[in-house]
This record gives C-alpha cells, sequence and structure tokens, in this order.
C-alpha cells in the first residue's frame, strides 16, 4: 500500500515516503504483536514524530518459541534514496531484567523495559563525534523512540510488563552502505537508521545538508582544527592531484558552501580552505553561498563585472555576458588581455565574502581551478592556511 502523502516543487507533485527509522517502528510493532499474541500479522501502522499516519504490509513473518520476527519495505516516494524497497526487519524476543536500552531509564514500573540494538546490515559507530557513541548500533535517537513506543503500546495492549529485546537488521545494509556517506563518518558494517520526523520528502537537501555537518562536527570531535571544504568530484580530482595532505581531512560540501562555513566556525576550526571549479566559486565572489544553479546563476554576470573592473570593453563583455559556461567566457577574458587582472579581482572577491562569512573566528581561503584541472588562482591567504593544514601543494 503506497503511502500517500504530496508535497510540491514548483509545480510539480512529488509523493512523500518514510524513514528507515519509521520502518524500524513499523516492523518493532508488528512483531511484538506476534510474539504477545501468537497470531501472524498481516499490516501495521504507526503515526510518525511528524503527525503523519504510516500504514503498511507486513512481510517475512514468523513466530518462534519466546520470539517472533519480520519486515516491512521502505518506500522512499519519489525520493532518490538507496534504500528504497529494501527490507527492514524486526526481532523481537522475551529478555531478562536489565537489558537496558538508549531511553529506557526510570520506566514506570508498569512499562515494558524496551533494549533496542542492531543487527546485520545496521551499522556501528567506530569513531566519536555522532549522535550515538562509539560501538553502538548506528540507530539514531528518534527511531530508538519510535520503535520503544511501539512496542510499549502493543504491550500495553496485552497487559504485558515484561521486558522486551528489539533487533533491527537490514540484510541488504552491508552492500548499500558503501553507496551512503556511512564509510567516512566511521559507521561500519551497513546503514544507519534515521530520520527525525518519520517522512522523507522528495529530493529534500536537508539530509544531504545535515550528513555534511555530521562530517565536519566528527572531525572536530577527533581534535582536528583544520579542514579542506570542496564541492564534489571535480575538486576531489583535483586535490589529489596537487596536494599532500599529511592526514588534513576533505569534507565534500555540495552545494553549501556557506552552511559548511558556518559549521566550522562553531565547531572551532581555525584554518579552513575551499577548493572548488571557477564554475562554483565565481559565484561565491558575489555573496552566493548556495551554488546550486536553483538558487542562483549569476556566473556570466560575475565574470563580467571582474572583467569589466580590469579594463574589458563593452564588446569583450557583451561576450562574456553570451557565453554558455565558464570556459569559453575564460577564453574571452583572456584574449582580451585581461585575464590576470580579472582573476586578481576575482580572487579578491571571494577572499572577502569568505572571511565575511567567517566573521574572523578563523583563516579562510580559497584555491579555483578551471575545466582541466589547473590552478587559475588562489586568495592571498591561501599559503599561509595550506601551511598551517599541514599540507603540501605542487
Amino acid at each position: 500500500m503506497a503511502f500517500e502523502h504530496y508535497i510540491y516543487t514548483g509545480t510539480t507533485r512529488l509523493r512523500c515516503g518514510y524513514t528507515t527509522g519509521s520502518c524500524a517502528a513499523l516492523a518493532a510493532k508488528a512483531a511484538c504483536e506476534m510474539l504477545l499474541s501468537r497470531k501472524p500479522v498481516g499490516h501495521v501502522s504507526i503515526v510518525t514524530p511528524g503527525g503523519l499516519p504510516v500504514e503498511t504490509d507486513v512481510v517475512d513473518a514468523c513466530i518462534g518459541e519466546g520470539c517472533a520476527q519480520c519486515a516491512v519495505r521502505k518506500d522512499a516516494g519519489d525520493d532518490a534514496d538507496v534504500t528504497d524497497g529494501v527490507l527492514v526487519y524486526a526481532r523481537v524476543e522475551h529478555a531478562g531484567s536489565g537489558t537496558g536500552t538508549a531511553g529506557s531509564k526510570d520506566v514506570p514500573a508498569h512499562e515494558s523495559e524496551v533494549s533496542v540494538d542492531g543487527g546485520v546490515g545496521v551499522g556501528r559507530v567506530t569513531l566519536p563525534g555522532l549522535e550515538q557513541p562509539v560501538g553502538a548500533a548506528a540507530i539514531n535517537a528518534t527511531p530508538r523512540a519510535m520503535i520503544t513506543s511501539a512496542v510499549r503500546e502493543v504491550c500495553a495492549a496485552h497487559g504485558f510488563s515484561g521486558n522486551i529485546a528489539v533487533t533491527i537488521s537490514v540484510p541488504e545494509g552491508v552492500a548499500l552502505a558503501e553507496k551512503t556517506f556511512n564509510p567516512h563518518l566511521g559507521i561500519e558494517d551497513g546503514i544507519s537508521i534515521l530520520g527525525t520526523t518519520g517522512i522523507v520528502e522528495p529530493r529534500s537537501l536537508a539530509a544531504l545538508r545535515d550528513s555534511i555537518e555530521l562530517e565536519i562536527r566528527q572531525h572536530a570531535a577527533m581534535g582536528r582544527r583544520g579542514v579542506v571544504l570542496t564541492p564534489g568530484n571535480y575538486g576531489g580530482q583535483f586535490i589529489s592531484g596537487h596536494f599532500h595532505l599529511n592526514g588534513a581531512p576533505v569534507v565534500f560540501i555540495s552545494n553549501f558552501v556557506g552552511d559548511a562555513i558556518d559549521c566550522c566556525v562553531r565547531e572551532g576550526f581555525t584554518n579552513v580552505l575551499l577548493v572548488g571549479h571557477i564554475g562554483k566559486l565565481v559565484k561565491v565572489a558575489g555573496g552566493i553561498m548556495d551554488t546550486h544553479s536553483r538558487t542562483a546563476d549569476c556566473r556570466a554576470e560575475i565574470l563580467a563585472a571582474h572583467a569589466a573592473l580590469a579594463g574589458a570593453g563593452a564588446k569583450t563583455v557583451r561576450e562574456i555576458m553570451s557565453s554558455v559556461t565558464t570556459t569559453a567566457a575564460l577564453e574571452v577574458i583572456e584574449a582580451a588581455g585581461v585575464g590576470d587582472a580579472a582573476r586578481a579581482s576575482l580572487a579578491a572577491a571571494i577572499e572577502d565574502r569568505l572571511r565575511r562569512r567567517a566573521a574572523g573566528a578563523c583563516d579562510i581561503a580559497a584555491v579555483v581551478f578551471d575545466a582541466e584541472r589547473r590552478e587559475l588562482f588562489r586568495t592571498s591567504g591561501a599559503d599561509a592556511v595550506i601551511g598551517e593544514l599541514g599540507a603540501t601543494y605542487e
């Protein structure tokens, strides 16, 4: 049964889905019902923390001696989610006293104590700085609370106050984890069970931004005070071809330049180096800190303005404005003989915008390259920041 909740992006109607956390709570609720009733369950429902009800079919159910297990299938709606369609299992069993669980302190005498752990395909935390402590299953606080609440609801309906142990597993999770941020975050051997509202909004950028900030926080928790930020694969290729980082961390920030800088400031980083392609970072010269083209695409205008400041005439400015790519615009600028001055003007503008965003809380600089992965320019403080990072550049 499809989850029928929709949002609109512009004029496009998109169907929402539900999170792995919701799946885990749904499966745990159904398994607990089977454990206590000793009867199969065909479908199950919960109300998510966001207030929306979710109902889904139960699959692969079985009832054993003192235990029950079943799965629900993840529905990501129209979101491009690698976990869409995977089965999230919950095994529920009677447990002895003192099993313990995150969020189960001061459990009233009439309520069941519920322990929550991860099984096959659910990652384990191996590095500090994440929501869960090192050694714990990568099941975040909201899903843990959802699972606990769903199980206690069933226990209360059956008048049962004994202890319950829940194990969440995702058989496909080990393979899927390689397509997520988990290997970079020190979460090993599986995916994370996530969600704050229980609902997945299609093509939401919030999860990506949260993942980026989480990685920055993790580096801070490990005591690092310098970081290299780059939008994506082009930057990664440039860095690997030109830098010896000597342990300095690299964080891929997509289009979230401003948010990443803000997070670095909050986490106490003292040296930040931004490395990126001119097509992205030229926008920063104009104060654009979300570089996605849907937010702003003033590349030609910014390049034309700095070419004019460098002495380019009206004909050159018109040619820049009619250029389809930054590469074509740069060729026009070079042909006009103002390349050096225009690059110096852009470097000064980017440096000014970055320093304003950091508000003096850290040393911040940038290295900008072209489509051929050749350096175009760097801001005046780049060499000092590279040195403080302990990196070398060739």
